[in-house]
């Protein structure tokens, strides 16, 4: 099938056939069983099977064996299958293999795939909500959202960048999640649901893209293969910026694309729009939004005057609304970019992780190798629009980009590529195999090896305490002192988890930042972490601002965050907290140690006598 060409759609795929009313249609294939195939077309078919389960089972041992080549630093197979049995995750997979192949043999009629996409996609995600916030950048997310919050939409506007500390963030993430704790409260899964309903809504996007660009088939296989991304399900339940930035800069491309296929006042200036929001998600898509002349270039069948005149109005509204926006804070953007080029880019070849990590061990083979593959594919074909979804990875390899983290944005285009790919299987059960037993593996991967690694963390802790907290009856305050203990092992400040154990507490925490307690470390200058030490304490923090005249400050519980229990020995604690608990008795302890991060978040909660 050529990279444009959609005759024999539905006469050589009998999976799917196009009708006006029907959308996707999957009639049941009378074949499943070959009861009308010659032996030696079912021999094959059985034969191709065989070899897909056995592969799919394989490459997980292989990437089980040599688990030392992932350095990923989050969910690094040499800590998340440490201490897993093997043979029971293959078992399961196995299991997930098989339920693959009847997923891939049973068809069923759906008239919208999108819908149908969304809602598993979103289901899917909601399965990892369990998991504890575990990448400390959500601290900063969470005071920006807080501020906005309490004070209102006028001051987040006034303050972002001056009393809101904003490091090298954006605001429109904060934004959202600022809404959703000013409308529907402050809990975590307010979030939780926010982030799943943008995952999902990729997820879509991913399936439009590939449909509006070559087929439903492609972009049906593109949308679905996103689930076969370990890594990225483990980013969805946390309050960071990553997967709403992927869907902002998916948004950007497909509306730019059916921009440039459509014309029209209302799709440009749409296009326009949602280039400027992915703009103010994060930093790093403004490299990735070089992709947008490669869209135009890859549509030079329309003419060269309609596209540059397309290309002009999408350019010049795009100008004219980011330059409003950065003028509305301009030394605080320009602040941030210059500290971008002289700290963030240099330190990105220091804090990377491997390519082979990434793409073999977060990211399931499958979708890398059918990548690969693809680009051969559309070489030979000379297919133009496949620049649109390998510029990115092109990108990522010439600029020797290595964090996962930073790639997040791109996973929509990879899983396209990969689609691309693998619908270049002549046997459509096969290639709808290959697809399900991807995302089987994946999920097998996420839910039974890193879901249970994370939530073995001392992460834990925090969400474990805020629960607790919200169990306990402090008098009419409701306050909840907090001290933080330093951390020698760690470049970590550990101020930056009180707001993190706000996030799963109703009540209201006090926290004195202790400067002279918490001293900063000299090996942070160059660190991804040092974040941490431009932490100020925020308004909402003070006991000027929480604790009235008439709440006595011995009836205040405490909860003391340390590193390891040797801290809070009755020699090891400093003084002035001794004296602080002096009268109280150690009502909780939460202590769940893991021996692979150095910044741990170990808990005592204190209540009077």
């Amino acid at each position: 099938m050529s990279g444009t060409d959609q005759s024999h759609v539905g006469d050589s795929i009998p999976w799917l056939q196009w009708r006006p009313w029907a959308g996707v249609s999957f009639p049941v294939d009378h074949n499943i069983f070959g009861l009308n195939k010659s032996k030696p077309e079912q021999n094959i078919d059985t034969l191709l099977v065989v070899l897909v389960s056995l592969l799919t089972i394989t490459v997980f041992l292989a990437l089980f064996v040599f688990r030392a080549l992932d350095d990923n630093r989050l969910t690094s197979w040499q800590w998340v299958f440490a201490g897993n049995d093997a043979l029971k995750v293959v078992f399961i997979l196995v299991v997930g293999v098989f339920l693959a192949y009847v997923v891939a043999s049973i068809s069923l009629p759906i008239r919208k795939p999108a819908s149908w996409l969304f809602i598993f996609s979103f289901l899917v995600s909601a399965l990892s909500w369990a998991e504890p916030e575990v990448i400390v950048d959500a601290s900063r997310y969470f005071v920006q959202a807080k501020s906005l919050e309490l004070y209102g939409i006028g001051y987040f506007f006034k303050e972002w960048g001056n009393e809101i500390m904003v490091w090298t963030d954006l605001p429109l993430v904060p934004l959202l999640y600022g809404l959703v704790f000013k409308f529907f409260g402050e809990y975590r899964i307010g979030i939780q649901l926010l982030n799943s309903l943008l995952f999902s809504g990729t997820v879509v996007l991913t399936y439009l893209v590939g449909k509006t660009l070559w087929n439903k088939t492609v972009g049906l296989y593109g949308g679905v293969l996103l689930l076969g991304i370990p890594f990225l399900l483990t980013q969805v339940p946390l309050m960071l910026v990553d997967v709403a930035t992927m869907f902002f800069f998916t948004l950007a491309l497909f509306t730019t694309i059916k921009a440039v296929k459509q014309g029209g006042t209302t799709l440009l200036l749409l296009a326009s729009v949602t280039i400027v929001l992915a703009m103010l998600t994060k930093y790093s898509v403004w490299l990735m939004l070089s992709v947008l002349p490669v869209v135009f270039v890859s549509h030079f069948e329309y003419g060269k005057k309609i596209l540059l005149r397309r290309a002009t109005v999408i350019t010049l509204v795009t100008v004219f609304l980011i330059g409003i926006v950065l003028l509305w804070n301009f030394n605080v953007f320009a602040e941030q970019l210059k500290f971008l080029l002289s700290y963030q880019v240099p330190g990105l070849k220091r804090w990377g992780e491997s390519l082979t990590s990434t793409f073999f061990f977060q990211v399931h083979p499958f979708i890398t190798l059918a990548a690969l593959f693809s680009t051969y594919v559309a070489f030979r074909k000379k297919d133009l629009k496949f620049l649109i979804i390998g510029w990115l990875l092109l990108l990522v390899i010439v600029l020797e980009i290595n964090r996962a983290r930073y790639l997040v944005v791109i996973f929509p285009m990879l899983v396209l590529m990969a689609a691309y790919g693998i619908n270049e299987i002549r046997n459509v059960k096969i290639s709808r195999f290959v697809v399900s037993s991807t995302v089987a593996s994946a999920l097998v991967i996420t839910f039974f090896g890193y879901l249970p690694f994370l939530q073995n963390t001392s992460a834990i802790n925090l969400s474990q305490a805020g629960k607790y907290l919200d169990s306990i009856n402090t008098g009419d305050g409701q306050v909840i002192e907090v001290i933080t203990l330093p951390q020698p092992g760690s470049i970590v400040n550990p101020a930056v988890s009180v707001p993190v154990l706000d996030l799963f507490t109703q009540k209201t925490l006090v926290y004195r930042y202790d400067k002279d307690l918490i001293q900063r470390p000299r090996s942070v200058a160059k660190s991804p972490l040092r974040f941490t030490w431009a932490y100020r304490n925020p308004e909402f923090f003070s006991a000027d601002t929480n604790i009235s005249p008439g709440v006595l400050k011995k009836r205040t519980p405490v909860v003391i965050i340390f590193g390891n229990t040797s801290q809070v020995n009755s020699q090891s604690i400093p003084d002035q907290i001794t004296k602080r608990i002096e009268g109280y008795r150690l009502a909780k302890e939460l202590t769940v140690l893991d021996k692979v991060f150095k910044y741990q978040t170990l808990i005592r909660v204190y209540q009077p006598v």
